[in-house]
């Protein structure tokens, strides 16, 4: 018996390590763990720290975990803002107080240049590869992005890395060479960029930029955000200059940064951004544009064939886009949450968006336009409707709040009655639970959102540039919870008053007057003026 059992043993071995592991088992042999990380730490089981390996730090509930946002202002007038963060990695960036509604004095389109020229050759970097080599020893990407008012380079790096994150960040903006080259590479960006805009099937940006230069016309936040392409050839070295001269200053400058000790960021700050020369000299400033936005309402329209805008096939159909916007308010104004909130529900999408309440499935726009729902009658439903979708644009002297719809050319003229429609029905009566449903999905997105570091850098850095210090969002979420119906219907009755702004792209045979869309946000039930044709 003895004897079957060693050869069959012996049978096993030759078939195998796991076979042979099995038998054992089988035959009553002692059993243990096998790790398949070989010799390194023999006889070390799983429930052990392994020898000579740094002991784990976690994240705590408390201590340094806290929204603490500490705020230094250098002997230059450069803010430092930072908010520690658990993790490895930390986002520091430039933030300036500069962009397209800085430009009546100047070329327009500077900002839009100065965005794709952002890491270029500097004093100390010969050019781009060098820059991305040296973030790439601390794990280390960049970026540069332009809006109207602000203008903001960043670094995501391990946090080892600051000191070289942040004298490198310093030389980019400070000292960048411009050299004929990298300005003729940038013209190239900058008009593959136009011709991207005007081809693309969503409209949105085009539209976005029509409706600013509607509401506020030839002024501030309505200047064109996109270099027209007449001036692309007349960019140069000294018309960079004469505008980085005057706007990129230290008192217009935060060095904001997450995941980093604050005292450590000051540090790099004093090293690097005190007292140093920028590269276009260090005279004082004297042309700075203080304007305030003025809003002047108006109509920008513009007439395009949009039946081959997707073509393949499955072609996307031809549709006209029409965009209304009313001056809200500035976000540093108290009504500017309330403004959230009738935004958040207004709502709206695209006619085939899938998804839940957690989407917006139970906002006005998709109730009462895009969607049958049983609370709501059946006349509220129209199908033939692409797309309804609100916007809130917001400044630190103005705001816009503004709808996007698209339907086919022929129904244009139905789109924009109940487009107003819905603007003065934010004046009227508001659900409570329509109401707390908003407010809910704002704080949802809101601290969904914060919980990116990138987009923590990013509201640090404008809170603090714009009001030099920062909400936290638990204060955001506490004015949110405090919005009532009656707020809702006063300042949706503020914002009814004044004049509207109107953007139309596409096939426009259809659409209604200036004056009659003026008149029908002036009504009380938000139709427009009938007309009658005597030949059709």
């Amino acid at each position: 018996m003895a004897a079957m059992a060693l050869a069959a043993a012996r049978l096993l071995l030759v078939r195998g390590s796991g076979s042979w592991r099995r038998s054992r088992l089988r035959s009553g042999a002692p059993a243990h763990r096998c790790f398949s990380s070989g010799g390194a730490y023999p006889g070390t089981p799983l429930s052990s720290p392994f020898p000579g390996v740094p002991q784990p730090v976690f994240a705590t509930a408390g201590g340094q975990e806290k929204f603490e946002t500490k705020v230094t202002t250098l002997d230059n007038g450069l803010r430092v803002a930072s908010q520690n963060k658990f993790g490895q990695f930390c986002t520091v960036g430039i933030l300036i107080n500069s962009g397209s509604r800085y430009e009546a004095k100047y070329l327009s389109g500077i900002a839009h240049f100065l965005e794709k020229l952002a890491f270029s050759s500097t004093d100390r970097f010969d050019s781009k590869d060098e820059i991305l080599l040296t973030l790439e020893k601390h794990g280390g990407i960049c970026d540069c992005q332009t809006s109207r008012d602000t203008t903001m380079y960043a670094v995501s790096a391990d946090s080892k890395g600051l000191d070289t994150v942040v004298g490198l960040l310093a030389d980019v903006v400070l000292h960048p060479r411009l050299t004929d080259e990298e300005i003729d590479a940038a013209r190239m960006a900058v008009q593959f960029e136009l011709e991207d805009l005007g081809m693309r099937p969503d409209p949105e940006p085009l539209l976005t930029e029509m409706i600013h230069e509607a509401a506020y016309r030839e002024n501030t936040v309505g200047l064109h955000r996109f270099c027209p392409t007449e001036n692309i050839a007349k960019m140069d070295r000294e018309v960079l200059h004469s505008y980085l001269r005057n706007y990129y200053t230290p008192d217009r400058m935060v060095l904001a940064g997450v995941g980093v000790e604050h005292e450590h960021l000051v540090e790099c700050a004093r090293k690097y951004l005190l007292g140093t020369q920028p590269a276009w000299g260090c005279e004082k400033a004297v042309d700075v544009d203080r304007s305030v936005a003025q809003y002047t309402g108006g109509v920008v329209k513009l007439e395009r064939d949009m039946s081959n805008v997707s073509l393949g096939p499955a072609p996307f159909p031809e549709l006209t886009h029409i965009m209304i916007g009313l001056e809200s308010c500035s976000f540093l104004e108290d009504d500017f949450i309330p403004f959230a909130v009738l935004n958040m529900m207004m709502g709206g999408g695209g006619s085939f968006s899938a998804g839940g309440p957690g989407k917006g499935m139970f906002t006005r726009l998709y109730l009462h336009v895009l969607n049958r729902c049983p609370l709501v009658r059946a006349p509220y439903r129209h199908h033939w409707m692409y797309n309804a979708t609100s916007y809130h644009h917001s400044y630190e002297d103005t705001g816009l709040l503004c709808v996007h719809a698209s339907a086919d050319p022929r129904q244009v003229r139905e789109m924009v009655e109940i487009i107003t429609k819905e603007f003065i029905l934010t004046a009227g009566s508001v659900d409570v639970v329509e109401l707390e449903r908003a407010k809910t999905q704002l704080m949802s997105m809101l601290m969904m959102n914060l919980e990116s570091r990138p987009v923590i850098f990013e509201d640090v850095g404008r809170q603090v540039l714009a009001t030099r210090s920062r909400k936290l969002p638990h204060e955001l979420c506490a004015l949110i919870r405090s919005v009532k119906p009656e707020d809702i219907r006063r300042v949706a009755s503020q914002m009814l008053r004044r004049k509207p702004a109107v953007a139309a792209l596409g096939d426009l045979s259809n659409l209604p007057a200036y004056e009659h869309i003026q008149a029908a946000l002036a009504s009380g039930d938000g139709r427009l003026p009938r007309t009658y044709r005597l030949f059709r």
